[in-house]
């Protein structure tokens, strides 16, 4: 599993898709990768310091960490970055409930969005156009 290192690559994946769970929220967003850099996916994880204590907070990066360890990494979808946030939920929500939900979110992001064929928004598509 590759990871994010640096706070401009989670702040560029901050602007992409998200999908909310229980335990998490994950964000996505393609990878602007360079002809000689890898394609796999990679991995960033955060929790906020409104979750709790330094030892909740890492125990919540913890369990997120060896899901996508285990059942994550081998849904991603290649040249993509993740981040997940971590939520408090996540501390007592049991293990395998905690992986399902990070395979379906990964997964989930992968699918194609209806209507994302436009990618003008709402706002932009009611003005009228003067030319």
């Amino acid at each position: 599993m590759e990871r994010l290192t640096k706070r401009s690559q989670y702040l560029e994946v901050a602007r992409g898709a998200r999908t909310p769970r229980r335990g998490f929220l994950l964000q996505t967003a393609p990878r602007k990768a360079g002809p000689d850099e890898p394609a796999s996916a990679r991995f960033g994880f955060t929790v906020t310091k409104k979750i709790g204590n330094a030892v909740e907070r890492n125990r919540i990066r913890r369990r997120l960490k060896e899901a996508v360890r285990l059942h994550g990494a081998l849904a991603a979808k290649p040249g993509t970055d993740y981040v997940l946030v971590g939520r408090r939920a996540a501390l007592t929500q049991p293990f395998a409930d905690l992986a399902a939900d990070v395979v379906g979110a990964i997964e989930s992001a992968a699918r194609p969005r209806a209507g994302s064929d436009d990618h003008r928004s709402r706002r932009e598509q009611k003005r009228p156009h003067h030319g």
